[in-house]
């Protein structure tokens, strides 16, 4: 459980810097970025969400195990996320 924290810290901290590098919108970033980690693959963050940044090595080898973790979760959790994910999408096109 500690290591999943660790990996939770490190990818918050990567919207973080990458949401003060850029101009974009920081929520529709947020919302790729979770999108594609919940049904998507790592080398889909890689070309999609975070193409534009220099992602080193280290970095994607702990995307890599978020996403593991992530595919790991429980069938009904990992449904309930995807849940939460279209509400808030639809509440941001209605917005």
């Amino acid at each position: 459980m500690k290591g999943s924290r660790a990996l939770l810290l490190v990818a918050l901290t990567l919207f973080c810097i990458c949401r003060m590098a850029t101009g974009e919108d920081n929520d529709e970033f947020f919302m790729d970025f979770l999108q594609t980690l919940l049904v998507g693959t790592p080398e889909e963050l890689y070309e999609g969400t975070l193409g534009k940044y220099n992602v080193n090595e280290d970095a994607k080898a702990a995307m890599t195990e978020l996403k593991s973790c992530i595919d790991g979760l429980q069938p009904m959790h990992k449904a309930e996320l995807l849940k939460l994910l279209v509400q808030v999408l639809g509440s941001q096109d209605g917005a």
